[in-house]
């Protein structure tokens, strides 16, 4: 029997302790392994999303809130701005483009987005099914809200107020589903797309003037500026000397917020960072204790196999195959531990992306080994040569004369 496979008997031989040290190994793997998937998930999805956005314009308030709001429709907006202020961003030399967006309804979780037809085309959507708008209370669904909700070309929903279920319904003002567009990978697949003239009817519906039977004409009231609002304006700009001087122009000669999705990611992913440090630093103190676990079970097992290896020594091994048996020992445990551990993480991410829908872009890059996770296997091998390192170090200078002449 060779040393290595002696190795695999040894730890056969101790199965609850072997058992421990794997597990532990594994757990601190798994741990690390969906903390680097989560955090490349965030940061990837926070930069998809921004892509192309320059600028948020809105309401005084939080500048990460209207960014939360407008960019990532993961926050209610801090208020609405006129209608005017599109027309005013337009005129100005240093905005290529300024999208409006009108917001404050949702269909079971998924917003409701006023705004126009390049808002699709800004995140490279294409249709899959049916038509853009055309005409008020027609709406376009993104990818995820058609497969989330059912709804088909045709079909008729209402509105709530805010973003979570529950909110007060507008049931007099229904829209109807003219378009689905293809999944895009972005936060255009979780909107529920119309024009801003919808959502402007859907609200005079709720909250009627009090001038009975005066009929709506949307090129006036376009051109009533401030008696018509949007919540805010997605801008980008002509060259990169705009970002020296425009949001400071805006913030200081303006009723309007100028917020930048690139500074206020930072922010976000150092908040997001902070709790995924510590996650890691978890993992890694579990492989830390499975390595010390590691090194006792071996420490005490090289007492118990003295005589062993010292009858090794006496048929013609060397002492470098002495001391591979215990540094084989503890690699395969670690590996074995790494390998689990990888297994196990990748088996959580395609059951998150089943059981919540949010996390489905997770669940589509399970199974797919990178470079960071190679690298958790090599330090799962240091792990355990460090371990063993005392151990082989005694089984290396065993006396074998002393050690027969004691059994």
């Amino acid at each position: 029997m060779g040393p290595t496979r002696l190795a695999l008997a040894y730890a056969r031989r101790r199965p609850l302790a072997t058992l421990l040290v794997i597990l532990l190994a594994a757990v601190g793997t798994a741990m690390v392994v969906l903390t680097l998937a989560v955090s490349r998930e965030i940061e990837t999805r926070l930069t998809r999303d921004s892509e192309g956005i320059d600028l948020v314009v809105g309401a005084k308030g939080s500048p990460l809130q209207l960014v939360l709001a407008g960019v990532f429709h993961l926050d209610v907006p801090p208020g609405n701005i006129p209608l005017a202020a599109v027309d005013e961003l337009r005129a100005n030399p240093m905005i290529a483009q300024a999208i409006p967006l009108a917001l404050g309804d949702s269909f079971r979780g998924f917003r409701i987005v006023g705004t126009e037809a390049t808002l699709v085309e800004h995140y490279g959507g294409r249709l899959a099914q049916g038509a853009m708008w055309s005409a008020s209370m027609e709406a376009v669904l993104g990818s995820e809200v058609a497969r989330a909700t059912g709804l088909r070309i045709g079909a008729q929903f209402t509105g709530s107020h805010g973003l979570a279920e529950g909110g007060g319904g507008h049931g007099d003002a229904p829209y109807r589903v003219v378009g689905v567009v293809a999944p895009t990978g972005t936060v255009l697949d979780r909107m529920v797309l119309t024009s801003i003239e919808s959502v402007w009817d859907v609200h005079d519906a709720h909250h009627p003037p009090d001038t009975q039977g005066e009929a709506h004409d949307h090129d006036k009231a376009k051109a009533a500026g401030p008696a018509r609002e949007v919540t805010m304006v997605l801008v980008r700009y002509v060259g990169p000397l705009a970002a020296a001087s425009l949001p400071r122009a805006i913030n200081s000669s303006t009723n309007y917020v100028a917020a930048s999705p690139a500074y206020e990611t930072a922010r976000l992913l150092t908040v997001f960072g902070v709790g995924l440090d510590l996650l890691r630093a978890f993992a890694l103190l579990l492989i830390v204790a499975s390595a010390a676990m590691l090194f006792v079970a071996l420490a005490q097992a090289l007492d118990e196999r003295r005589y062993d290896l010292a009858i090794l020594r006496a048929l013609g091994a060397s002492r470098g195959q002495v001391a591979w048996v215990l540094l084989s020992e503890s690699v395969t445990l670690a590996l074995a531990g790494a390998a689990l551990g990888w297994a196990l993480a990748q088996v959580t991410l395609s059951l998150a992306g089943a059981w919540f829908p949010a996390a489905a872009p997770l669940a589509e890059t399970a199974w797919t080994l990178r470079g960071s996770e190679l690298w958790i296997a090599a330090g799962a091998a240091g792990a355990g040569v460090l371990a063993a390192l005392w151990p082989a170090w005694q089984a290396y200078r065993l006396d074998v004369a002393a050690t027969l002449a004691d059994a």
